[in-house]
């Protein structure tokens, strides 16, 4: 991982082209289902490994047990 890919390594919290504030939540991609941020221009930061399956990955971010990069 690169200083600044993750929130918790550096990235802003604030999207600096379409200017949400980014929140942690549940997404989803081709490699599986992970915790990570979205903005307007489409998803921003991976915050988790990738989880087998979305009630897994929704139940580490409910209880905030997330396997973190």
């Amino acid at each position: 991982m690169l200083k600044g890919e993750t929130i918790a390594s550096g990235a802003p919290y604030k999207c600096e082209d379409c200017g949400v504030v980014l929140e942690l939540q549940l997404l989803m991609s081709n490699a599986g289902h992970y915790i990570g941020t979205q903005c307007n221009c489409g998803p921003y930061s991976r915050e988790s490994h990738y989880y087998k399956n979305r009630d897994e990955a929704n139940k580490a971010l409910k209880n905030w047990n997330v396997e973190w990069r």
